[in-house]
């Protein structure tokens, strides 16, 4: 019975090995900065769900600003990120009963006269980030740059979605608040942000296809610039990482500390055609050029950037 026992033991123990080496690759950390609450009416359950199916083991939930009808929100059709997310209360409770695997960042509508007091009651209760701005303002408005002002003062990043004629306007002039606001650390998202890795960007395109030319603003403002970072999220980030590999291999190269995961994806089931959140994360895998610099893009530039242990 001892060497029946013993012989099953190293049978099995033979066969589960390379079962638990994979489990143990599937369980290097990843942080997503860019999720969303109630994303397209997405239960929390299902968020739950998809972040773990994901294989991510620490997410940043970014909240909506306050529901009003002015320019800034287009009349009230973008409120709730144009996507029926919560604001920051919801992100902050939900976050705080999950310390473990979530963080959660504050947010409120650019020009309110009382943005700058609403997000700093936020930040010293402990919101890690200001994001997402994602309103009809200038991004050098004198009420965007109060909220610069705020996060270099509390040591937090600030997160614009930039998108031609639509929202945080003048991404072609977005070098001057980085030398303005050397203290604040800034990440870059969305349409303009992504199509601009060109050169030869056409800014009347959200996605654009094809080859890329480098030196685009992107391209020069995450060299130039050490308060300059990239949220790979989206269709936007996944557009650009697909549409031309051999870029994307030499980008990750130049910027592999600067270059950040998040998925802002409403899936529900965090996998398969239709989660392009899994999807980002595959094509990093796929595309960085070695191991290290995947590592740095899904987890060591956002746990130093967002100082975590």
């Amino acid at each position: 019975m001892s060497t029946r026992r013993r012989f099953l033991a190293t049978g099995i123990g033979a066969f589960t090995a390379p079962l638990f080496a994979r489990d143990e690759a599937a369980q290097e950390p990843v942080i997503d900065i860019h999720q969303h609450m109630n994303y397209h009416l997405r239960a929390d359950d299902h968020l739950l769900l998809h972040q773990k199916a994901m294989g991510v083991t620490k997410t940043i939930i970014l909240p909506a600003g306050t529901y009003v009808n002015r320019p800034s929100t287009h009349e009230g059709r973008s409120n709730g990120l144009a996507a029926k997310c919560l604001g920051t209360a919801w992100a902050r409770d939900f976050a705080q009963a999950r310390p473990d695997a979530y963080l959660w960042a504050c947010n409120e509508v650019t020009d309110l006269h009382s943005a700058p007091a609403e997000i700093e009651m936020w930040l010293k209760q402990g919101a890690c980030m200001i994001a997402e701005q994602k309103f009809n303002v200038q991004c050098d408005s004198a009420e965007s740059q109060k909220l610069y002002e705020l996060a270099a003062a509390y040591n937090v990043p600030i997160l614009l979605h930039f998108q031609n004629q639509t929202y945080n306007l003048g991404y072609d002039r977005l070098h001057t608040m980085l030398e303005k606001h050397p203290r604040t650390n800034f990440i870059g998202h969305a349409q303009a942000f992504w199509g601009n890795i060109d050169k030869n960007h056409d800014q009347k395109v959200n996605y654009p296809k094809g080859k890329v030319t480098p030196g685009g603003l992107t391209d020069r403002y995450l060299a130039d610039y050490p308060n300059m970072y990239a949220d790979m999220s989206a269709g936007s980030g996944l557009q650009a990482l697909t549409r031309d590999e051999e870029h994307t291999t030499g980008f990750f190269r130049r910027h592999q500390d600067k270059i950040l995961y998040g998925s802002d994806c409403a899936d529900h089931l965090g996998r398969g055609p239709g989660c392009q959140g899994a999807a980002t994360l595959a094509a990093i895998r796929k595309l960085a050029p070695d191991k290290t610099v995947e590592r740095k893009i899904l987890f060591e530039n956002s746990r130093k950037l967002f100082r975590l242990a």
